[in-house]
C-alpha cells in the first residue's frame, strides 16, 4: 500500500524506527549534490531492475523521495507492483526542511 506523508512524518519515522529504508530516486548527479542521511540511491530508471537486490525485505517500510515528488510517486507505484507492502512517498527534497549531507 502506498501512503503519501509529509516530510515531517517521514523524519519522525526515520528518527524512531531503525528498520526502514530511505530511498532517493534522483539521478546520481542530483544525489551527490545533497541527500538525506542514510538514504539509498537508486535512480528511477534503474528501480525495476535493482530494487529487489538492494532492498530485499518487502515487509519493511520504504520511504521514497526525489527532487519535487513526481519521480517519488512513480517509484512508489513501481515498488508496489514489485510487492513492497509499506511504501511511503514523502515528496521532494525541495520540501525537506531538515539536514542533508553530501557524504
Amino acid at each position: 500500500m502506498i501512503q503519501v506523508i509529509t516530510p515531517q512524518r517521514a523524519k519522525e519515522i526515520m528518527d524512531t524506527e531503525t528498520d526502514c529504508y530511505i530511498l532517493d530516486v534522483r539521478t546520481p548527479g542530483e544525489y551527490v549534490q545533497g541527500h538525506i542521511l542514510k538514504s539509498i540511491s537508486i535512480p528511477l530508471a534503474e528501480l525495476p531492475e535493482k530494487a529487489e537486490g538492494i532492498i530485499p525485505d518487502k515487509e519493511k517500510k520504504v520511504l521514497v523521495y526525489c527532487k519535487s515528488g513526481i519521480r517519488a510517486g512513480q517509484a512508489a507505484m513501481i515498488l508496489e507492483r514489485l510487492g513492497y507492502r509499506m511504501v511511503f512517498n514523502f515528496g521532494g527534497i525541495v520540501d525537506w526542511p531538515f539536514e542533508t549531507t553530501q557524504d
